[in-house]
């Protein structure tokens, strides 16, 4: 597998329990920022959505501050279109504000197979870079009050739960739901139109989650093979493995120009 970075387009070195690079640090955190964007058109024709601003700072930023300061700072982000804006825009060692020093790690998925691996797929290419329990976050989320809990990331450590997820009430733009919530914290896969919540995006995940017995690809996605999510989260959820939250702040899939437009109008959350 090959990992792209401003530092070296080389092979690293990987082992099959998961290490990267000799010496690099394991990445807590996976930022997913390979998406086109194609309804926020034409914004999203010369900039990466992730790289959009609310309150003059990008999107993506956003999540990569919050999780410095709750002491991840070692972070993942995959890209495809327009990948390397991103990486020009944050380099190797950002030093954010009031967050402190961050180490980026990018898979370019792009570069390596010129599209996007979608979530899954995109998750398993950089499985030899990532912690044995780590955060998924969209770099399109707005939601400036999500607080990247170190307790529930234990809590998550502790429990049978191969994923843990946050829901949402649902919005305007997907009435339905995603998934059900049971009284003792668990994800259900229900059928519409049971009483369904919205998928925030936000997850903690353990590695065993993205086995090959349930992805059907080897770790590091060699063949750069385009899977979705939702039907690992769903089978999951059929065999009892995915715990999940409900989350009620502020929250907004930046899915569209008058989304964000709406977005800047609002009081600055600094």
């Amino acid at each position: 597998m090959r990992l792209n970075t401003l530092e070296s387009n080389s092979d690293p070195n990987t082992s099959n329990d998961g290490r990267g690079r000799s010496g690099q640090s394991l990445a807590t955190v996976m930022v997913l920022a390979a998406g086109r964007g194609e309804r926020m058109r034409p914004l999203t024709d010369q900039l990466p959505k992730p790289l959009l601003a609310v309150h003059g700072i990008p999107l993506m930023q956003w999540h990569m501050a919050a999780l410095a300061k709750a002491g991840h700072h070692d972070q993942l982000v995959n890209t495809a279109w327009l990948g390397e804006l991103i990486e020009s825009r944050f380099g190797l060692h950002p030093d954010l504000p009031e967050a402190g020093h961050v180490r980026l790690h990018y898979s370019h998925e792009g570069k390596d197979f010129g599209y996007a691996l979608e979530t899954a797929g995109g998750i398993v290419r950089a499985m030899p870079f990532l912690a044995p329990i780590f955060w998924v976050v969209a770099g399109d989320i707005y939601a400036p009050d999500f607080k990247f809990s170190n307790d529930q990331m234990h809590a998550f450590e502790r429990s049978p739960n191969l994923a843990h997820i946050w829901l949402v009430p649902n919005p305007a733009h997907n009435p339905g739901g995603d998934f059900g919530l049971s009284g003792e914290g668990q994800a259900l896969n229900l059928p519409k139109p049971a009483k369904l919540f919205t998928f925030s995006t936000f997850a903690l995940y353990k590695k065993e989650f993205f086995d090959p017995r349930w992805t059907d690809m080897p770790v590091g996605n060699p063949q750069g093979k385009a899977a979705p999510l939702a039907p690992l989260l769903r089978a999951a959820m059929d065999r009892g493995q995915v715990g999940a939250s409900l989350y009620t702040g502020e929250w907004t899939d930046v899915g569209t120009p008058e989304r964000l437009m709406e977005l800047n109008r609002t009081r600055s959350a600094l």
